[in-house]
């Protein structure tokens, strides 16, 4: 007995549900910030802050200034 089948038959009669893809990207809970440099509106990746205190955000050009938050 042989039997004939294709990958292709296997996915379209999936009983998965697929969701449709959100426009924006980025999953839930990934927040963004935004640099506090005066003039500079770029993202921030770099954080400082002294434990329970508010964390200061800056870009990878004023990283340094973030330094005299620790």
């Amino acid at each position: 007995m042989t039997v004939l089948f294709s990958f292709r038959s296997l996915l379209l009669m999936s009983d998965e549900i697929r969701l449709t893809m959100p426009e924006y990207g980025t999953p839930p809970g990934v927040q963004h910030h935004v640099c506090e440099h005066e003039s500079c509106a770029k993202d921030a990746g770099w954080g400082f802050a002294k434990p329970k205190q508010a964390p200061h955000w800056f870009c990878f050009e004023h990283r340094a200034e973030g330094e005299h938050y620790l």
